[in-house]
């Protein structure tokens, strides 16, 4: 079945306009419309979230790379394919790992607190390190994980990994298996998690992994809120186990108000935007228009989940 009416659903809106990548995609589907819940006039549909009318269309495109949210079982029993967007995140989340890493270790935030009480706040003399020679472990080395390994590299990182499969990977030293989770973190100053949320990966940072960490580690986590047990993290943080974190993703979001991580000196809090840039609706664009023209050729679909 050829896919000639597209719908932009208005969950892209949290991360860019619909309309911006409709407009994007009518070289290829002119018949590109942005829809609400009401998916009867469109063949498929780009998506930033689930909605139960998708279930039945040819095809569900998620601009994210994570789709623990999707009901993979009822897409596939009604033979509607999804497709992710994996591969398209690493250069933006590598940065701003590496940006909450030079910020925890440059003190900015601290600065830049200062800043806005008008008080010139120079650290203590023992307080700024370089990131340079320091090491990080990763967390997860699919392409969020390489984009953060890559970046950290750039610097001068001593960068090491954590996967499934113990293979080489670039800008990594060493790779180590998940049951090696505590000697792979055991001597980093930054531990960086990237892995998807699965069953197997669900938790997986819990307070054992703190308490492998060095008491003057970070934790940044680009990954999924659940990967962290969120509350040992809480605990290790306020009991000086650890030195600090950057976290933009977290259990629940947004992050509700009376979370004490608002209120931890050392702990970044960003809202799930590590991924964000002004070009990303382009790069959805990109990868979409190359499924529409698989799709149509009868070829296979890049990023098939279902």
């Amino acid at each position: 079945m050829d896919i000639s009416r597209l719908g932009i659903h208005e969950s892209v809106r949290a991360v860019f306009p619909p309309d911006v990548l409709a407009d994007r995609l009518r070289d290829v589907a002119p018949a590109t419309v942005v829809v609400d819940d009401d998916v009867s006039d469109v063949d498929a549909v780009v998506t930033f979230e689930h909605a139960d009318s998708f279930v039945g269309l040819a095809w569900v495109h998620c601009i994210r790379a994570g789709y623990d949210a999707f009901p993979l079982d009822t897409y596939r029993d009604a033979g509607t394919a999804l497709t992710n967007s994996t591969g398209i995140h690493g250069a933006a989340v590598g940065e701003t790992a590496l940006g909450m890493m030079l910020s925890l270790a440059r003190r900015l935030h601290d600065y830049r607190d200062a800043q806005r009480e008008r008080e010139w706040a120079p650290p203590t003399w023992d307080t700024p390190f370089t990131l340079r020679d320091e090491r990080l472990t990763v967390v997860g080395l699919g392409t969020l994980g390489r984009g953060i390994a890559r970046c950290a590299d750039g610097i001068g990182m001593r960068v090491d990994g954590v996967r499934r499969t113990p293979t080489r990977t670039p800008h990594a030293r060493t790779v180590y298996t998940p049951d090696r989770l505590h000697d792979a973190v055991a001597d980093a100053r930054f531990v960086a998690v990237a892995t998807p949320l699965t069953e197997a990966t669900r938790r997986l940072v819990d307070a054992g992994v703190f308490e492998a960490m060095r008491d003057d580690a970070y934790l940044v986590n680009v990954a999924r809120g659940p990967v962290v047990d969120e509350d040992a993290l809480i605990d290790a943080l306020a009991a000086g186990e650890l030195a600090g974190a950057g976290l933009d993703v977290f259990r629940e979001e947004p992050l509700p108000a009376s979370s004490p991580l608002w209120d931890l000196d050392d702990v970044l809090v960003t809202p799930h935007a590590s991924s964000l840039h002004r070009a990303y609706h382009e790069d959805i664009a990109d990868l979409v228009r190359a499924n529409l023209r698989n799709r149509n050729a009868g070829a296979d679909l890049l990023n098939r989940v279902v």
